[in-house]
């Protein structure tokens, strides 16, 4: 990207779980010797997204549901899912894929993020929507997390040239520099399958940015002169990202330089699977239970779209504070809607009193989550925590790290205003009082105006965190030793990338010889640390906690993540 002439525009884009954003900042108006007055924030725009919202009806909106429905034939009149840009469409991607699929949950294709993350099948092939029928008169074509996730790209890019590029094509979203984001928590396999959807749907100037950071760069960009009155030299910011595949937490500690307030990433968490698609999965086991004392029972695709309407009714909640209970419905099964469908509703105080104490129970600052008890045979699946506590992620990620003084809070479960002042009960309850909570960002919105903003900084504008990369990076090196009965050698760890390495930074390689097997079938095992700190390039570790073989689920691999800090 370097040795490319800067676009007009950068752009941000979240590739989120639930939602995709875009928003973009034109520099052609910025003076490319100054930097923007530090009172006057660069505000970036947010792309309205064309989308289906119902048959043959097409709206812009500002977000993208990640929710891809694929049409049975002839489920739609023809033209019924068409937009500006293409026609003859059998699938919809965004607002009517989430509410029409919630009827037909075999159709739809949710959680492509989730899926993209997970090393235990390939990511490559395809899958989703996990557990479709694949043959027989109900056959779902099936696409891989890689492909889906495509999928949603190539909309946001058809939908930015419809609207910024009809007439140049100099203009089109593939000629200018795009920050995509991902969670922090994302392995070097994850990141590097995301970049591959994003060249699969042509964008070719693609930067990668941690989710937390972006969202944190939104309020630095919204309180330009400002965020140097609220923070203060020795504050550490925890930034706590809920989202709805992915729990994602940062911290960000303040120092001066130069009489200059600095920034810099000093802590991220290890990828936790738990977020709002396990609320509402809480969510539906509950009102499952209210419908079947009730005498109804429900086959495994109503009960999947249980939990989609779910979903629903609990976000109706947290957006209407006023709202009281939110109705769920589900439809019957069959050509003939047998029985007729079954209503009940989701209460706020049931809600808030399960997510509350299911998610985020009072702990004190010792608790851990507990740990799993694996069974020899298991379902194949998505990973998730095996705990649901975040609190108790959370006193994990603080006890590993340090205390904050500040805490920002990001992710679409974090709209929900009891469990923000519940986090912020617990973290009173570990630090003591004087935490203070950085508010004014739009939670939908802030991590792709954060990843605009941080293209701006990019350019030589704005206040740029620091931080390299989140964890140290590791090829597995086999240790020379004499055979000994019923032991393999040991295996060391040669770093390749030492954590907090800033993009661009030369290091100076000691000289070191190694071995190469050639001939035959060998593993180059990939380790990450996230608590390692100071290794120095092609330095060799020792003590790692195990010799567990890695198994490679694509070209690319998978990416350990060990604790070596820890040993």
């Amino acid at each position: 990207m370097n040795d490319q002439p800067k676009s007009r525009y950068v752009v941000g884009i979240d590739l989120g779980t639930t939602n995709c954003a875009v928003a973009y900042i034109d520099t052609a108006g910025l003076d490319e010797n100054e930097s923007p007055p530090s009172d006057q924030p660069v505000k970036p725009t947010v792309l309205s997204i064309d989308q289906v919202v119902a048959p043959g009806q097409v709206e812009a909106r500002p977000l993208l549901p990640s929710f891809l429905y694929q049409a049975a034939p002839q489920e739609f009149p023809q033209g019924s899912l068409d937009l500006p840009w293409s026609a003859g469409r059998t699938y919809a991607v965004g607002e009517f894929a989430r509410t029409h699929g919630v009827q037909v949950p075999m159709r739809l294709l949710s959680s492509a993020k989730s899926w993209l993350s997970y090393a235990g099948v390939d990511r490559t092939a395809p899958i989703l929507p996990f557990g479709a029928p694949e043959t027989g008169d109900e056959a779902v074509p099936k696409l891989s997390p890689v492909d889906a996730s495509a999928r949603y790209l190539m909309h946001l890019r058809d939908a930015w040239d419809q609207h910024l590029a009809a007439d140049d094509e100099a203009l089109q979203l593939t000629h200018q520099d795009v920050l995509l984001t991902v969670p922090a928590s994302f392995d070097a396999v994850a990141r590097e399958l995301t970049v591959r959807a994003a060249q699969a749907a042509g964008l070719s100037r693609v930067t990668l940015l941690e989710e937390p950071q972006a969202a944190f760069y939104a309020w630095l960009g919204d309180h330009p002169g400002a965020w140097r009155q609220r923070l203060r030299v020795g504050d550490v910011v925890l930034v706590c990202d809920v989202g709805g595949g992915t729990t994602d937490f940062s911290l960000i500690a303040v120092s001066e330089r130069a009489g200059d307030l600095q920034l810099e990433r000093i802590a991220v968490g290890d990828h936790i699977l738990l977020g709002g698609d396990n609320m509402d999965l809480a969510l539906g086991v509950s009102v499952l239970r209210k419908l079947e004392q009730q005498g109804h029972k429900l086959d495994p695709w109503q009960r999947r779209a249980l939990v989609f309407s779910c979903r629903q009714a609990k976000e109706s909640l947290m957006i209407h504070a006023d709202l009281q209970a939110a109705p769920v419905v589900v439809l019957g099964r069959g050509s003939k809607v047998i029985g007729g469908s079954i209503k009940t509703e989701l209460s706020r105080t049931d809600a808030e009193e399960l997510l509350l104490d299911g998610f985020f129970p009072r702990i004190a600052a010792s608790e851990r989550p507990r740990a799993p008890r694996r069974l020899g045979l298991q379902e194949i699946g998505l990973p998730f925590a095996h705990d649901p506590a975040i609190t108790k992620h959370l006193a994990k990620f603080l006890g590993d790290h340090r205390m904050p003084t500040a805490v920002f809070f990001n992710g679409g479960v974090m709209k929900g205003g009891p469990l923000r002042q519940r986090i912020e009960e617990v973290l009173g309850s570990f630090a003591g009082d004087g935490l203070r909570p950085l508010t004014g960002t739009d939670m939908d919105l802030a991590v792709a105006l954060g990843a605009a903003y941080y293209g701006l900084t990019r350019r030589g504008k704005g206040q740029r965190i620091r931080g390299g990369t989140a964890r140290a990076y590791y090829i597995g090196v086999e240790a020379s030793m004499p055979a000994v009965p019923g032991m393999e050698p040991p295996l060391r760890a040669l770093c390749v990338a030492p954590r907090g390495m800033e993009e661009g930074t030369e290091a100076d390689v000691p000289g070191q010889e190694l071995g190469l097997i050639v001939g035959e079938p060998v593993m180059f095992p990939f380790l990450s640390s996230s608590t390692r700190k100071g290794d120095a390039v092609l330095s060799i570790i020792s003590g790692i906690p195990t010799r567990r073989p890695i198994a490679a689920t694509s070209a690319i691999g998978n990416t350990r993540n060990f604790g070596l800090g820890n040993v």
